[in-house]
């Protein structure tokens, strides 16, 4: 009698199902803690987006017993001190992360300036969740730019979001910096304070018309005395 065969998928198909797993957790993980939108199977930046989740998750005990400051008032502060065109910074904040502190991207940028880990590395900020060190690293990085490329604001903001090695005199066109330098530029636009308006100039006055001067009235001629 012949044995029936063992109903099931294969193994080679749970194997696979089974090792897909930690890659659905993580990519979910980021998706729902980092307010973001991950596709389940993404395959890049892994290492990125698990060293963003430690990072949060040293974070996250800290930030529920002290809370966050008040964002556009430490961003104000923070380009003051570190003499940025006012509302840049503000302007790229928003475009970054929608001035949300927690927010880790599907590359595993982390917190309002949107640091990637080897970025943060570098600034020495060790807690990019925490608004302010994570504003002041992304100031000092966006400073740096702006002197790299003598005050091209334009230029600078790009090499923020694609690196300076790739920025060559132009804004790359990789399908992503592109977009992104004129969403910055639009909210800086917006954001930026508005020069006094110039003091208008009085009219001339017009010049009066000199009137003719009449000449004084002679007096009426003497009679000179007769002789008699």
């Amino acid at each position: 009698m012949r044995r029936k065969r063992a109903s099931g998928l294969p193994w080679v198909v749970r194997v696979g199902l089974f090792a897909l797993v930690p890659l659905v957790l993580l990519n979910m993980s980021v998706a729902f803690f980092g307010d973001t939108t991950v596709f389940p199977l993404s395959l890049s930046f892994l290492d990125e987006k698990a060293h963003a989740l430690a990072a949060y998750a040293r974070h996250r005990p800290t930030c529920l017993l002290e809370g966050h400051p008040e964002l556009s008032s430490l961003i104000r502060d923070t380009e003051r001190r570190h003499r940025l065109p006012p509302g840049l910074l503000q302007a790229l904040v928003e475009v970054e992360s929608n001035t949300q502190p927690h927010r880790i991207s599907p590359a595993g940028a982390m917190g309002p300036g949107q640091l990637m880990p080897s970025t943060a590395s570098l600034l020495r900020v060790e807690d990019p969740f925490d608004p302010a060190p994570a504003i002041d690293g992304s100031a000092r990085y966006l400073a740096e730019q702006l002197a790299r490329y003598r005050g091209n604001v334009k230029l600078a903001v790009a090499a923020y979001n694609a690196g300076p090695g790739n920025v060559n005199g132009r804004v790359p066109r990789n399908g992503e910096t592109e977009f992104y330098v004129e969403k910055v530029l639009t909210q800086y636009e917006r954001l930026r304070p508005r020069p006094p308006p110039r003091p208008s100039r009085p009219a001339p006055a017009a010049k009066r018309q000199a009137r003719p001067v009449s000449a004084p009235p002679r007096p009426p001629p003497v009679d000179s005395p007769t002789s008699g």
